[in-house]
């Protein structure tokens, strides 16, 4: 296995000190086949469940990633990134995050005994900071937001690893096992709509390269905030807004580095891209409260979007799924 680079196709073993080419390109990895990732770091994650329930008359499929480990989905990317590096023998590294990829790198990075230093913006909440020193990381805040903590580990990285959610593709490949469980979990069946929450689409391309391991698409439907909205602009041709506050925080991404790849992603699938505002999200919350499912607004914008969609009824054998992505006790 190696990682190579997606413009020059120069190859990079996966404990390179380099975290994009030297041409500027991402790095994807190249993996032989019957070859098996590292991943003997384990927090207890197990298979979530995928629940059932009816809104307005329309039942959808909440697969509850808000009951992983560290309370979102990016364990499953975290768990196999981590593990692999520790095989390699990494002992040391840092990463920028908003908080939830922050949290579940911190975590497995703790269960292998990694040195681990979490780059963050300054206004990141209180309940993801806390959250973050509890596993023991060395914590770095930044002032100017999310890019700027992106760019400050980039600076600063010295003898550590970047350990980064965005461009290792080892956190993508961990993330492929929720296609796999949504798979299963359906009797063998693809779902015809997947709506999610999308910032750097870590979820949106590990589901893409998920089920086309598994030879057929769902849509895919990534759903952004108006008020952050970079990939639903690209996608739909539109001029760049403002980038303003969002109350789902975990996807306010000004800048995601694989934009090209996640626009390809939904054309693939034949899916498309959302933007809905706050009050959507609020509302969509509210609902899944009243189910009893109390998750980060963030995760609410997945049901916003599909109560868009489906705003004149859906039809009553299609299988929507609703990734919920963080649990709401993190706020």
């Amino acid at each position: 296995m190696h990682f190579y680079c997606e413009k020059c196709k120069k190859q990079y073993p996966m404990n390179t000190t380099e975290y994009r080419c030297k041409c500027g390109g991402l790095f994807h990895l190249f993996k032989e086949e019957g070859a098996r990732l590292a991943s003997e770091i384990s927090i207890g994650a197990s298979v979530t469940n995928l629940l059932r329930i009816d809104i307005n008359d329309m039942d959808f499929y909440l697969k509850m990633e808000n009951l992983q480990p560290t309370g979102s989905f990016k364990d499953r990317g975290a768990r196999t990134m981590i593990s692999e590096l520790h095989e390699l023998g990494i002992q040391k590294i840092a990463l920028d995050s908003a908080g939830n990829a922050g949290a579940s790198i911190a975590a497995y990075a703790a269960a292998a005994d990694m040195e681990c230093t979490v780059y963050v913006p300054d206004d990141i909440s209180a309940g993801k900071l806390e959250q973050i020193a509890r596993y023991g990381a060395n914590i770095v805040k930044v002032p100017g937001g999310r890019m700027e903590a992106c760019a400050a580990v980039k600076k600063n990285l010295g003898d550590a690893y970047y350990a980064s959610h965005v461009y290792n593709p080892l956190f993508f490949e961990g993330m492929k096992s929720m296609a796999h469980e949504i798979y299963d979990q359906l009797g063998g069946q693809v779902p015809d709509y997947i709506f999610m929450p999308v910032g750097n689409g870590t979820m949106l391309l590990g589901l893409y390269e998920g089920f086309e391991e598994i030879g057929r698409l769902p849509r895919l439907v990534p759903v952004q905030s108006k008020n952050c909205a970079p990939l639903y602009e690209a996608y739909h041709g539109l001029p760049a807004m403002k980038k303003t506050r969002t109350i789902a925080e975990s996807i306010r991404i000004e800048e995601p580095k694989r934009l090209k790849d996640m626009i390809q992603a939904v054309k693939n699938s034949q899916g498309d891209v959302l933007a809905v505002d706050d009050a959507e999200i609020v509302q969509a919350a509210q609902y899944l409260g009243h189910h009893g499912i109390y998750t980060e607004l963030t995760s609410a914008a997945a049901l916003a979007g599909a109560l868009r969609v489906f705003r004149h009824g859906k039809p009553y054998n299609y299988k929507v799924i609703l990734p919920l992505t963080g649990a709401g006790f993190k706020a």
